[in-house]
């Protein structure tokens, strides 16, 4: 081993360039933030498609790496690789037009044998780019064969390639039939087993078996994945409990910053909070509200879906709207929320504004104007919005489930930075609103100090990495 870790990142989307849900985020942001903590001590990469948006706007600045074919089962296919520095980071991007250069990132008929063949395309990285990691780092289904690959295809060629699989949202496990085992996905029939589970194909039940190390992106996700939550894998799960740590994602605070950020009308901090409230009263507008700086103002930025809570806040409405306070939506989903939400905007033009979008400008415009962000979710294994919430002063209300339990404490306990409620409960989730709004309204300054306690939070990247960098080492030295 050398003194230096090598790590590889293979990930089906990445901040800055393509990120569509959290872990883009996650493999952005915890590959800067590791090379940023400890420079000379890991030479990190990331390997990601190259999807047609993103070759349009980076295709001047992306450099030609080499060109070879991937072999699918009887199929060879075109495989083009292209590198591009991103701050500290080396990212390579796997090119082929056919399965890449579409509108959207998922969703396809074909998405199987486009995800193999990019799991397939990384070992093509390894070769023309002249990098063999320590420690591969797949995430999510999409890249689940990569572990699997090492153990079996290429198990000859990196007898010592460790891999770690992190595990973003079980409900997605890469499902599929029989057929695609041999004719696509290439493995062996005395292999088949790995992956067969339930009367299918299941990708992320190989990962499992087959990583050195899984991960998932909070403890408390962690245990209820194996308890009930795994959506059909808590056995397999349990069986492999011992290599399964929960390490909570973190945000990025020079992104998220409320005192640099360009998009707010007014910059702020903890000793300046009076630009929130301007902040506050330029969101009313924007939405059509009454400007009224001391009305409380609720905000909800999530996909409108069934486990995200929107049941809940559905069942609730009328008595909500009865509330002194005002309500902002942003977001898209169900098509039957968003015209429940529309049709309460409509009657209630003063009390609720919407806007079915998903915008991060605006976001981030809602986060520095609320007082309140609203997160009752049913399952939720990290989430991030409760952390933005927090850097910019605007006070969660959360279930306790996942990483919203881990991150977000209870501040009618004593020293919280937020309200969190246990059970998945209409009538709990009311009382909380009211009691928050009872003290926003009648205990100014403890709210103002709530404010500050929220924003002194560090959900920063530097205590998730130093975790992961832990991992990472150990699985180089041969700490299994």
């Amino acid at each position: 081993m050398t003194s230096v870790t090598k790590i590889l990142f293979t990930v089906s989307e990445a901040v800055p360039f393509v990120a569509t849900g959290g872990m883009g985020q996650v493999a952005g942001a915890l590959s800067a933030a590791l090379k940023k903590l400890h420079p000379r001590k890991y030479d990190i990469r990331v390997v990601m498609p190259l999807y047609g948006a993103f070759r349009a706007q980076y295709q001047e600045e992306l450099k030609f790496v080499g060109e070879t074919t991937v072999q699918l089962a009887w199929r060879n296919q075109y495989c083009g690789i292209f590198t591009y520095k991103h701050g500290h980071v080396t990212y390579y991007f796997v090119d082929n037009r056919h399965y890449f250069d579409r509108e959207g990132v998922y969703g396809y008929d074909d998405d199987g044998e486009r995800f193999a063949f990019f799991s397939k395309a990384v070992f093509s990285v390894m070769e023309l780019a002249d990098f063999v990691p320590d420690v591969v780092h797949a995430h999510d289904w999409q890249s689940a064969l990569v572990p699997i690959y090492v153990k079996t295809r290429f198990a000859d060629k990196y007898p010592d390639m460790k891999t770690v699989f992190t595990i973003h949202n079980l409900e997605y496990q890469g499902k599929f039939g029989h057929g695609l085992v041999t004719e696509v996905f290439d493995l062996r029939k005395e292999e088949v087993p790995l992956v067969e589970y339930d009367g299918c194909i299941n990708l992320i039940k190989g990962a499992v078996v087959c990583a050195d190390k899984l991960t998932t992106v909070s403890p408390s996700y962690a245990w209820e994945i194996q308890n009930g939550g795994g959506f059909g894998l808590d056995a397999i799960l349990q069986e492999n409990s011992s290599k399964l740590s929960g390490i909570i994602n973190g945000i990025d605070y020079e992104a998220y910053n409320p005192e640099t950020d360009p998009v707010l009308d007014k910059n702020y901090t903890m000793e300046t909070l009076d630009n929130k409230t301007a902040n506050k009263m330029k969101l009313q507008s924007l939405f059509g509200l009454p400007v009224s700086p001391r009305t409380m103002v609720i905000c909800v930025v999530s996909r409108l879906v069934s486990h995200k809570g929107m049941d809940l806040i559905t069942y609730r409405m009328n008595e909500l709207l009865d509330l002194d306070l005002q309500f902002v939506l942003l977001g898209t989903g169900d098509h039957a929320y968003e015209l429940f939400f529309s049709e309460k905007a409509v009657s209630h033009p003063s009390k609720l504004a919407v806007n079915f979008t998903f915008n991060p400008e605006l976001a981030m415009k809602v986060f520095s104007g609320a007082d309140v962000v609203l997160m009752p979710s049913h399952s939720e294994p990290c989430g991030l919005v409760q952390m933005i919430a927090c850097r910019y002063g605007s006070i969660p209300i959360v279930r306790k489930v996942g990483g919203l339990g881990d991150t977000i404490r209870d501040c009618r306990a004593g020293d919280g930075n937020g309200f969190v409620f246990d059970e998945y409960n209409a009538d709990l989730l009311l009382d909380t609103i009211v009691q928050a709004l009872d003290l926003y309204k009648y205990r100014e300054e403890d709210w103002k100090n709530l404010m500050k306690h929220a924003m002194s939070s560090d959900f920063s990247w530097d205590v998730s990495a130093k975790a992961y960098g832990k991992i990472y080492e150990a699985l180089a030295r041969g700490q299994v």
